[in-house]
């Protein structure tokens, strides 16, 4: 009987866990969600994930073998401890230990972006146009800016685990400071915010960036319009970076801004110059899972 997948998708908000088939037939058998009430501290987070997980075993009448989890912040190698998280109550902590202690269960785990980029290369969107892929680049674009590595259907970590983290290369001084200490990063030119904050300071006035999209789409707003361009130029000038090291055959845009039908065209188009080939063959993919992505990559995690 082939071996059923376990994920976690550990949120600020929500814990949810799936269990799928098998990871030839990724069918969900069950899904479940619970708070995760982690301003009650890091020890009540680590009872509830227990309880979840004793819940569903119970329920289904068998315990996994391995236990996928997609987090907020990255899983140090060297010290094995949770960092860049933005539940601040796991950072410093041994998190996978405690809950392998707690569960008596091997625990697997990503952050969010690489889940992403695992589920939409296995499940999603490169299965569906592209399913011989090698490689395949998940990008999270929203608040932040992030991605993910797939390469032969596995996720690509790092000595450091921050393989796949292009929002925080360099890429224009005029992006001002980033909350990571450094000047100029990619997240500081091509997230939701910096957008926002572009368009407040050409047009005189704020704008959420789902009215500054609406507004350059039907050519109401010449700054909306002006803040889109300067955003899929940009967004290609850091995106051919990727390319260029890492050449991937797929790149799949998830996140809030990668429903912005610009970046497929013209963000697209921006990439040609900056690209060190005479043509661009990698293929720009919408995202095919959802909300489903997180879990779904965090089951696939468990797959050797």
């Amino acid at each position: 009987m082939a071996k059923t997948l376990w994920g976690i998708d550990m949120g600020g908000t929500k814990i949810e866990l799936a269990v799928l088939k098998s990871a030839d037939d990724p069918e969900v058998i069950i899904r479940k969600r619970i708070p995760t009430e982690s301003e009650q501290g890091y020890e009540h987070v680590i009872t509830r994930i227990g309880k979840l997980v004793n819940d569903v075993a119970e329920e289904l009448g068998q315990k996994p073998e391995t236990i996928g989890m997609g987090t907020p912040g990255i899983i140090d190698p060297e010290s094995q401890t949770l960092k860049n998280s933005n539940t601040v109550s796991l950072n410093g902590k041994p998190f996978a230990k405690d809950l392998e202690q707690t569960l008596q269960i091997p625990m697997v785990m990503a952050n969010d972006a690489n889940c992403f980029a695992i589920a939409e290369a296995n499940m999603g969107a490169v299965q569906q146009h592209l399913p011989d892929a090698n490689t395949v680049f998940g990008v999270i674009m929203g608040t932040g800016v992030g991605g993910g590595i797939v390469v032969n259907r596995q996720v690509l970590t790092g000595r450091h685990g921050i393989a796949g983290e292009w929002g925080h290369n360099f890429l224009d001084e005029s992006g001002g400071k980033c909350y990571c200490g450094r000047v100029g990063c990619v997240e500081t030119m091509i997230s939701g915010p910096a957008s926002e904050r572009y368009y407040a300071k050409v047009a005189g006035q704020k704008k959420p960036m789902v009215d500054i999209v609406q507004a350059h789409k039907e050519g109401t707003d010449q700054y909306a319009t002006e803040t889109i361009q300067r955003l899929t130029h940009f967004f290609g000038k850091a995106i051919a970076n990727v390319i260029n090291i890492l050449d991937p055959d797929a790149i799949v845009l998830g996140g809030g801004l990668g429903n912005i039908e610009a970046l497929y065209s013209e963000g697209v188009e921006a990439v040609k110059p900056y690209l060190f080939n005479h043509r661009l063959d990698t293929l720009f993919l919408k995202p095919a899972l959802g909300d489903s992505a997180g879990v779904f990559g965090a089951a696939m995690l468990t797959v050797k």
